[in-house]
C-alpha cells in the first residue's frame, strides 16, 4: 500500500483550499499548452494548498483515445509545481475514473508521477453495485492514496448509500472524502458515515458542494455512536467554483479558520458572504439549465482574466447556456470583493510566460 506524504496529510487536515483544474484549448479544440500552464502557475501563486487534475472541470473526455490527454495534462500539471519549488506543502490530486482496471491504471500512471492521491469517481458506473464500487475502491487505494469523491448525478455522478460511505470509509488508505452532491442529504450521509467508522479521526472531508460553500465549512457536525458524540468538521475545499477567483477564495478560507477558532467571531458577516458566493456560483455554474453551461462558465470568467483564450471544450456542444454570460455579468456588478482581476491582471504577463 502506497502510504500518504505525512506534510500532505496535515495540510489536508488542517484545510486546504483545492481549485478542480480546468483545461486550456485553442479554437481548434487542441490543447493550448501555453494557457493549461498558465492555470497551473496561477494557483500556485494565489496560495492554494493544492490542484485537482484529470478531474471533473478538466473534462473527463481527456481520456478518450482520439484525444490522449490525460497523461499529457496530468503531467504538465505535476512540471509546473516542481518548477515552481513551492516551499509549503502542495497537494497534488489525479482525477481517477473507469472500472477497475482503467481506475487502477490512471491511479498507478499519477503515482509514478508523482501525485499525492487520486480522487475516485464512481462517474459512469451506475450499473454496479456498491459492493463492486468498494472492491474497485481497495484495489485503488493499494496503488495510490484515495480521495473519495460523492459526484452529483447532473455532473455524470450516482446515488451513494450511508453504507457505502461506511464501508469506504473503513478502506485502509482512504485519506479524504470530497462531498459534492449538491444535496444536505446525501452529504449528511457521508459525514455521518464517516463519524461512524473507526477511521473517523484519519479521514479528512472537504466540500464539493459549490452551492453551500461557506456553510460546509462552518458548520460543525456531530453524532453520537455507541453512545460517544463524535464531531467532524469539513476541513476545506476541493471545487470547480475555486477554479476561478482563487486568491479570494484562499481568503476566504483564512477567514472561515480565524472563525471556527475564536468560537464563531464574525460568523454572520461569512454567512452573508456565502450567500454571495452560491448567488456568483449560480451564474458560472448554470444551475438554470442543469449545469450545462458549468464548464464553459468557469472558462468564461477565466477567459475574461486573459487566463484562457476562449471557452471551447472537447464536446463542441458544450457552450455557454442562453443568458448565461450576462448573468455572469450581474454578479461581477453585484459583487466586486469576489473577483481576484486585479491579482491576475498585475501577474498575467509572469503565468502566460
Amino acid at each position: 500500500m502506497s502510504e500518504i506524504n505525512l506534510a500532505i496529510k496535515q495540510l489536508l487536515h488542517d484545510g486546504a483550499v483545492i481549485p478542480a483544474h480546468p483545461l486550456a484549448l485553442n479554437a481548434e479544440r487542441k490543447l493550448d499548452d501555453r494557457h493549461q500552464r498558465a492555470l497551473s502557475r496561477y494557483y500556485i501563486a494565489s496560495g492554494a494548498g493544492g490542484i485537482a487534475v484529470g478531474v471533473h472541470s478538466t473534462q473527463f473526455e481527456i481520456r478518450e483515445k482520439k484525444y490522449g490527454l490525460f497523461e499529457p495534462v496530468l503531467r504538465m500539471a505535476m512540471e509546473e509545481a516542481k518548477a515552481a519549488a513551492i516551499q509549503r506543502p502542495f497537494a497534488m490530486v489525479a482525477g481517477i475514473v473507469g472500472d477497475a482496471n482503467q481506475a487502477v491504471a490512471e491511479a498507478s500512471l499519477a503515482k509514478d508521477l508523482g501525485y499525492d492521491l487520486g480522487l475516485l469517481s464512481a462517474g459512469g458506473l451506475g450499473e454496479w453495485s456498491e459492493k463492486d464500487l468498494i472492491k474497485r475502491a481497495e484495489k485503488v487505494a493499494e496503488v495510490i492514496p484515495v480521495f473519495g469523491f460523492y459526484l452529483q448525478p447532473s455532473a455524470g455522478g450516482r446515488l451513494l448509500s450511508y453504507d457505502f460511505w461506511k464501508d469506504f470509509a473503513d478502506i485502509p488508505n482512504v485519506q479524504a472524502i470530497k462531498m459534492a452532491p449538491f444535496n444536505r442529504y446525501q452529504s449528511l450521509d457521508v459525514v455521518r458515515a464517516v463519524c461512524s467508522s473507526s477511521r473517523h479521526e484519519e479521514i479528512a472531508l472537504y466540500t464539493g458542494n459549490d452551492d453551500n460553500i461557506v456553510a460546509d465549512l462552518l458548520t460543525p457536525f456531530t453524532f453520537v455512536v455507541n453512545d460517544k458524540k463524535i464531531t467532524k468538521r469539513v476541513a476545506g475545499g476541493l471545487l470547480g467554483h475555486w477554479a476561478v477567483w482563487t486568491t479570494k477564495a484562499v481568503a476566504l478560507m483564512e477567514r472561515v479558520k480565524e472563525c471556527r477558532d475564536n468560537d464563531l467571531s464574525g460568523m454572520e458577516e461569512l454567512l452573508e458572504l456565502g450567500v454571495q458566493i452560491t448567488d456568483s456560483n449560480a451564474a458560472i455554474f448554470d444551475p438554470k439549465h442543469q449545469f450545462k453551461g458549468c464548464i464553459p462558465g468557469i472558462h468564461e470568467v477565466l477567459r475574461r482574466q486573459g487566463l484562457l483564450e476562449g471557452t471551447w471544450c472537447l464536446n463542441p456542444g458544450e457552450v455557454l447556456s442562453p443568458g448565461q454570460s450576462e448573468e455572469i455579468d450581474r454578479v461581477y456588478k453585484a459583487y466586486p470583493w469576489l473577483n481576484d482581476d486585479e491579482f491576475v491582471k498585475n501577474n498575467l504577463k509572469k503565468f502566460l510566460s
